[in-house]
């Protein structure tokens, strides 16, 4: 392809939860792979939680799958995450990070990183850099509409309304 030609159109949008998001999972004893599901996992050592892992927190950690295709790490407990690593001031305080393949994050013993596959990680395409390779990488797409394409996804941004409401007494109701 010489530079006269039109480059094609390149994008990690692809149909909601598509590329087959998961954590690998590892202790000084153990290693497995965890396939995310579709709503999300909460993660610790309590009987309830989709990922269990011993010596953690009861609830250490919860990711969710949200409206916009993004799967989202909220972490409860003590650790360390690269998920996010030029974080803002305000960033800094807050302990939710959008996860992007080959961030990791620690829970007691355990290290994760989480992958999806590339075509539907929603970062730039081919792993390039902000501005792309030598600058001449282009925009996306606008992202679709995914409520509107998918059940679930409709499902999720219904809860995530109803989760900003504020109850009877003006509180804010908190997420699961």
């Amino acid at each position: 392809m010489n530079e006269t030609e039109a480059h094609p159109e390149t994008t990690t949008h692809a149909d909601w939860g598509a590329g087959q998001p998961r954590l690998l999972v590892a202790s000084a004893e153990r290693r497995f792979t965890f396939d995310i599901p579709d709503e999300g996992v909460t993660i610790g050592s309590a009987q309830d939680c989709g990922l269990r892992l011993p010596d953690t927190d009861l609830v250490h950690a919860v990711i969710r799958h949200d409206s916009r295709d993004e799967y989202v790490l909220e972490m409860r407990g003590a650790g360390e995450t690269s998920a996010n690593v030029e974080k803002s001031d305000e960033e800094e305080r807050r302990p939710v990070e959008i996860l992007r393949t080959g961030a990791r994050f620690t829970l007691g013993p355990w290290r994760l990183v989480f992958t999806r596959d590339e075509f539907a990680d929603h970062g730039r395409p081919f792993g390039g850099r902000e501005g792309g390779e030598f600058s001449d990488q282009r925009e996306q797409p606008d992202r679709p509409d995914y409520p509107r394409e998918s059940r679930q996804a409709r499902e999720t941004a219904r809860q995530e309304t109803m989760a900003e409401q504020p109850d009877a007494a003006g509180r804010r109701i908190e997420g699961s």
